[in-house]
């Protein structure tokens, strides 16, 4: 009922910028929110930023806000992060995700797909 593909992964130095996409086929109707999640090596997975589908509301983790976007192409049914100024902080496996309740609970998002690598040195 729902895939998710991302792409966009990379190596950038510190203060660079980087684009997430996530192609997503969701058949389903209860899946209203999708969001971008990381897991560091030796960390937990941790919510960047989610959207309403069927709205403009957002949410996003402090440590990225004002620096991270999260938007959605519905026609294309694709789901971005754009990352600016990053950090060597920021480096991370990112995922995409959907699910049926708001917020940045990795436990809310029932569908992932495999993640795009993203390395930011100093």
């Amino acid at each position: 009922q729902v895939q998710l593909v991302e792409s966009g992964g990379g190596s950038v130095q510190a203060g660079g910028s980087l684009k997430l996409s996530c192609g997503a086929s969701v058949y389903s109707a209860s899946i209203h929110y999708m969001g971008w999640f990381r897991q560091a090596p030796g960390k937990e997975r941790e919510g960047v930023a989610a959207l309403y589908r069927g709205g403009y509301s957002t949410y996003y983790a402090a440590s990225v806000k004002g620096r991270f976007t999260i938007s959605q192409d519905n026609a294309e049914n694709t789901l971005y992060l754009q990352m600016n100024s990053l950090k060597p902080e920021d480096t991370g496996m990112y995922y995409c995700a959907a699910g049926r309740n708001p917020g940045l609970r990795p436990s809310d998002f029932a569908y992932w797909g495999q993640g795009t690598q993203v390395t930011v040195s100093s």
